[in-house]
């Protein structure tokens, strides 16, 4: 039987493309890939929608973690030297999707899957969607005549309307998440903190770090700006047994410092970003 390999986003589109290649191919026929890239949209932060509704559908969801190891190393690199340009900031969208079928291509061919499907539209996003983007992005990842763009090719939708695919929607009684927010890497605040990072190595410990607070001394230094980020300071200081965690005994922002040797800095700029003074810091090493 002939077997089809969905990328899903885990938004709309995605979702519409899984739902027409399961009723085509059949469930056992159709799979799942699902990106956790380290800059990626919200969907790619947050993922449990998504697993619920492959669950839901019945379908196998394959994770590709992108956050780490080589995959990391990987990424990082088509970040710093994109063949084919970025967009308006660091966003390498054309280098991205190819980099995305690859991986699949070689899923694909490991487990005797013959299509490969998205949900793009043509017409839907101005670098990575036109007629010649999407050419060149199937040329490129080697998977010419083997992908299938079901809301484009079958139910012939163009442009950034998202009207029809709700019809759609409906039409299947698929529930869907509120637009997500875009690729990090299009947010000055957010590249402003990358680029630094660049020149050197970009670790899973800076991966988690530059989500959250704000940044001093090439992300040496990471300030939560509020308790909720505080408590996400120490999640990834527990998770990777580095550096040092200050803590106020006071309200105000806890500090992950990577290094000792800024430790006086770090402690100068809790007291700075506090509302209130700052009688005792605590060291949690």
């Amino acid at each position: 039987m002939t077997k089809v390999l969905v990328l899903l986003s885990g938004g709309l589109d995605s979702r519409l493309a899984l739902v027409i290649m399961k009723r085509r191919f059949g469930a056992k026929n159709t799979k799942a890939m699902f990106f956790k890239l380290p800059f990626g949209s919200r969907y790619s932060r947050n993922f449990d929608e998504t697993k619920r509704f492959c669950k839901k559908e019945k379908i196998k969801l394959n994770i590709m973690d992108c956050t780490k190891g080589n995959l990391l190393k990987e990424y990082v690199n088509i970040i710093r030297k994109p063949k084919h340009g970025r967009g308006a900031a660091l966003n390498p969208c054309i280098d991205c999707k190819i980099f995305m079928l690859k991986k699949a291509k070689e899923f694909a061919d490991k487990n005797k899957i013959r299509f490969v499907a998205t949900g793009e539209v043509l017409g839907q996003r101005p670098m990575s969607q036109h007629k010649g983007a999407l050419e060149l992005i199937e040329r490129e990842s080697g998977l010419r005549c083997r992908i299938l763009r079901p809301l484009t090719d079958i139910y012939k939708i163009r442009g950034r309307s998202r009207e029809k695919q709700m019809q759609l929607a409906k039409k299947f009684k698929i529930s869907y998440p509120s637009p997500a927010g875009g690729c990090l890497l299009c947010e000055i605040g957010f590249i402003e903190k990358l680029k630094p990072l660049l020149k050197g190595k970009v670790s899973e410990l800076d991966v988690d770090l530059l989500k959250v607070g704000r940044h001093f001394r090439k992300t040496n230094i990471v300030l939560g700006k509020n308790q909720k980020q505080n408590k996400i300071l120490e999640k990834i200081f527990r998770k990777y047994g580095t550096g040092i965690l200050l803590e106020p005994k006071e309200p105000g922002p806890s500090a992950f410092v990577k290094d000792k040797k800024y430790l006086t800095e770090a402690k100068k700029l809790i007291q700075k970003y506090s509302k209130h003074k700052i009688r005792k810091i605590i060291e949690i090493k």
